[in-house]
This record gives structure tokens, sequence and C-alpha cells, in this order.
């Protein structure tokens, strides 16, 4: 806050960014991994959706069984992760942070005391609470863009839980935590419209190549050993 003139606002969206700027590094490759088992999905969706229809039509345990095997043989012969690639290091480096933000603006009694374009940080606020679920919204509709629209009805529902929970922790916490939040958000969207314009050319471009030198590979089906009637003459006495 000495660097910002006694400015806590100022020092907690810097303090923000600064930790955001360190983990970019490490976002940017858990989104690329991320995509890269996305691309791979849509490349694998016809012998998947006749898997899932086939354990959808199984009538015994057995072909049930065959199906999932199958399911399982299509994801590990073509190096996908069940997953999808998602990870949560970014998250967990992030926790600390704002573990000590939370107790940093609780108990110092110059934050609490201090003030942003007129805003109590130390007091709830509902402008930056509605501000920060705005800006984590924002971030969930860019990353949306450029996404098939089946696999984006399937994330709407979770990119929307993100700046509901967000919007909540806000409104019951410090001001000065909603501008952390807040700072965080406006950081995401510049992000994540970098890793569209950057990223996500690239990673087609690299999945499409991959696949060129080596296809998608199928899961071997053996063929079921059927009993058939014999075709032989039957004597009689």
């Amino acid at each position: 806050a000495e660097l910002f003139g006694g400015n806590y606002g100022f020092a907690i969206i810097f303090i923000t960014n600064i930790v955001r700027i360190i983990i970019m590094p490490l976002n940017f490759s858990q989104i690329k991994k991320s995509m890269i088992q996305q691309e791979k999905m849509s490349y694998i969706k016809p012998e998947l959706e006749d898997i899932q229809r086939r354990q959808k039509e199984a009538e015994t345990p057995e072909e049930k069984n065959e199906a999932s095997q199958d399911m399982m043989a299509l994801y590990k012969e073509n190096n996908i992760s069940m997953t999808g690639g998602v990870g949560c290091l970014p998250i967990l480096i992030q926790m600390p942070v704002f573990t000590a933000m939370y107790q940093a603006v609780n108990l110092t009694p110059q934050i609490s005391a201090s003030t942003f374009l007129g805003i109590n940080l130390g007091s709830p606020s509902i402008l930056l609470a509605i501000l920060a679920g705005v800006a984590y919204l924002g971030q969930g509709y860019v990353s949306m863009m450029g996404m098939p629209e089946e696999t984006r009805g399937q994330m709407k529902t979770m990119l929307l839980m993100n700046p509901i929970m967000i919007l909540f922790f806000s409104w019951s916490s410090p001001a000065g935590l909603a501008l952390y939040w807040l700072a965080g958000g406006i950081f995401a969207v510049g992000q994540t419209l970098i890793q569209n314009k950057l990223i996500k050319p690239r990673v087609k471009a690299e999945v499409a190549e991959e696949l060129k030198n080596n296809p998608i590979k199928k899961p071997i089906k053996k063929a079921k050993h059927v009993n058939k009637p014999s075709t032989k003459p039957v004597k009689t006495l």
C-alpha cells in the first residue's frame, strides 16, 4: 500500500495481478491440455456414440461389460483422459493467497478502515459483489466462444456456477475481498481472450497434424463364438 500512497484498494489489485501473472503459464498449460482432450474427443465422437448405443441396448451384464471395456480401450489407445485433462493446481495455488487476503482484510485495522473509490473495504459492498459476479460471468461467456453447440450446452451450467459462487462469497464478505475477486475476474477475461486468439488455433493445428500421422485407433472387437446347428443329414434306423 505504501507504493500507492497508502491506498489499500490499489494494493489489492496489484497483488491480485501479480499472482495471476505468476500462475499464467501454468493456467495456459492446463488450458492447452484440456483443449487437446476436447479436440480428440470430437474426433472419436462417432466411435464413442456407437459404444454408448451398445451400452444402452445391452441385454446382459456381459454385453454391458464388453461395451465398457471397449470405451476404456478407445480412450487408452488414443491417449485421452477420462477426466478431460482438467487440473486443479492453479486453483490450489491461489487458495493460500485468498486465505491470506481474507485474514488481512479482517484482522488489519488499516485495511478495514480504508476506502477505495468511496467504498469501505472492511464492510460488504453490494456493488463490488455484483461487478465481481458479472466479471466471472463474462469470463465464462468468452471461454465458450468458438465451442461447438453441443459442448456449449453441456458447459453452460458449470460455467454459471462459478459466477454465482463468486457473487455469494463477495456479497457476504468485506469489500476488500470482493475487490480481489473483481480484479481476478477482469484479468481472467483478458487471459481467456488471449487463449482464444493464440492458443486455441495452435492446439487445433497440432491435434489435426497428430491425428493425420496417427489416425484414431478403434478398439479391436473379438468375434463371438456362435453355436450353429449341424447341417449333416441325420441317419434314421
